[in-house]
């Protein structure tokens, strides 16, 4: 295969991404299909950064800034947040095309280049964040950037240029995509930093490295210069608070199903094969390199939800481009390039169906029917232009324990069995939590509280996973809380009032919740109370 035109490698990217972002944008908003309460914690971090907050510094979250400001970019302009979020996204893509275009072009040949470049700008502006649901959603926008800027440093470090050296190009890749990782989730930092660190070393590339720290030291620089160095040691101090959470200790399956569960063994496998037959082909330092990949790949799927292996996507398409272009054989008699070249192909195989999904997710917003929708939050004005499904956001549907007192099942009751049951102040909290229609309980209990008025001015620590009631109009955002609970009692300093839900999203959450508070020693009253929700005054 032979290096690609420049010219046409030019305007086959920009042609990709002028029609994913052109087909999601063609809606005149953003209408999601599922996960409304990773959207409100989504909205409740770029809404306040929108009114001057930092995230670590003014709320609790282990998501990094850039995960957030290109959306913050365009809330500030004016725009609505549904707006603003596909909006930044085609900003990402184009931030990251002379990146995008230089690794394909550098590193890759014939077809390969097209279909890497065209995957990473997918990774960007897809609609979903992968798998095979294929309801349109804003959550876990982050974890698809950070892909997108490791596909290219893993690239870019793998595959060696074998033309004349470009150690600036290269190293200013490497330096802010590692730089994009660690400011986006530092999982994906610290899963790639070995094994881009040993690939420097094998390459014997000096310059290249010095212009990879210094384009990361000027990340850092001016993050530094407008955040200050608290911004940094508070960051620090939100990831410690998640790593020790027992809340989500794992977002999906533990890090050995990753690994070994049926249906990701396959590609645990295909990887080592891949290993050993670089290996033997000569190709020692690729080898050794993408065995230092394997648990960054495994870890960085343990820690995202859903556990979506895009890694093989990237690892199938290397290994085209590296395949050995002669006749080898290893000890068994194998063609080495034959063996590589299956491991390859298996590999995009298996990334396929996701990849499909990501890819085909702004066409589906596309063709959504606007009629079956309604705003996310209703009469927020230009903040409507984001929507959910009417069935969603207006059904209301709990899991609730049949068998407690007083119910036919009483005899079956085994208190060993349900450690969500919570008692408080001498009272037996139901055992029971919402799986849809949060946006209609957000609602409904906000209205109570604004008709109450006890809102106005006053702040409130709520006893569950997510503290939204400030964007339904009741209290304002809770300094130094958190959007998503973690752990810890983050920002109950500064609540006036403790809200507790009779049906929360989250009865485990609620329990860890009310007996931190019970420890603290902090006496609380109780001033309302109705069929959803008790609150109390500190």
């Amino acid at each position: 295969m032979d290096r690609v035109n420049k010219a046409i490698l030019t305007g086959f990217l920009v042609l990709v991404t002028a029609v994913l972002a052109g087909a999601a944008m063609s809606k005149g908003g953003f209408f999601i299909g599922k996960h409304e309460g990773d959207t409100l914690h989504l909205l409740q971090m770029v809404l306040r950064m929108a009114q001057g907050d930092w995230p670590h510094l003014d709320f609790v979250t282990p998501i990094g800034l850039f995960a957030f400001l290109p959306i913050v970019a365009f809330l500030k302009a004016g725009f609505g947040v549904g707006h603003a979020f596909l909006y930044s996204q085609l900003l990402v893509a184009i931030v990251f095309l002379p990146a995008i275009w230089w690794v394909s072009f550098s590193r890759f040949k014939g077809v390969t280049a097209y279909i890497f470049g065209a995957a990473v700008l997918v990774l960007i502006l897809a609609l979903v964040h992968g798998e095979e649901d294929s309801a349109v959603s804003v959550s876990m926008h982050y974890n698809r950037w950070a892909w997108a800027a490791a596909f290219l440093v893993i690239a870019t470090i793998f595959l060696p240029n074998e033309d004349k050296p470009h150690p600036f190009a290269d190293g200013v890749v490497l330096g802010l995509g590692m730089a994009v990782m660690a400011l986006i989730k530092v999982t994906y930092f610290a899963g790639f930093a070995a094994p881009v660190l040993v690939g420097l070393i094998g390459r014997k590339a000096g310059m290249t490295t010095i212009w990879a720290v210094l384009s990361g030291l000027m990340v850092m620089a001016l993050v530094t210069l407008a955040g200050g160095t608290g911004f940094w040691v508070a960051y620090f101090g939100d990831l410690m608070t998640v790593s020790a959470s027992q809340v989500r200790p794992q977002p999906s399956l533990p890090l050995i199903g990753v690994i070994g569960s049926p249906a990701y063994m396959g590609g645990s496998i295909l990887l080592i094969a891949g290993v050993i037959f670089l290996r033997q082909a000569g190709r020692g330092l690729e080898g050794l390199m993408l065995l230092l990949l394997a648990p960054g790949f495994f870890y960085v799927t343990f820690q995202n939800s859903g556990n979506d292996p895009q890694w093989l996507g990237l690892f199938g398409v290397m290994l085209l481009v590296i395949a050995p272009n002669h006749d080898i054989r290893n000890g068994l008699g194998w063609d080495l390039q034959k063996a590589v070249t299956w491991t390859a192909i298996g590999a995009l195989a298996m990334a396929s169906p996701s990849f499909i999904n990501l890819a085909y997710s702004p066409f589906r917003h596309m063709r959504i029917d606007p009629e079956k929708h309604v705003p996310l939050l209703q009469g927020s004005g230009v903040h409507e232009d984001l929507q959910t499904r009417r069935v969603r956001a207006k059904r209301v549907d709990a899991r609730v324990a049949l068998d407690g007192a007083g119910t036919p099942f009483e005899a079956f009751t085994d208190p060993e069995m349900r450690d969500e049951v919570f008692v408080f102040q001498e009272e037996t909290l139901p055992n029971c939590y919402i799986e849809l229609g949060v946006i209609a309980w957000f609602s409904s209990m906000s209205a109570d509280l604004r008709a109450s008025g006890l809102v106005e001015g006053k702040t409130v620590f709520t006893a569950d996973l997510l503290s939204s009631f400030w964007l339904f109009g009741a209290f304002e955002p809770l300094p130094g809380g958190s959007p998503w609970y973690y752990g810890g009692l983050p920002g109950f300093e500064a609540a006036d009032y403790v809200i507790v839900p009779f049906c929360p999203m989250s009865t485990i959450v609620r329990g860890m919740i009310l007996t931190e508070i019970s420890e603290s020693g902090v006496e609380l009253v109780e001033i309302r109370r109705n069929e959803m929700f008790i609150l109390y005054e500190k």
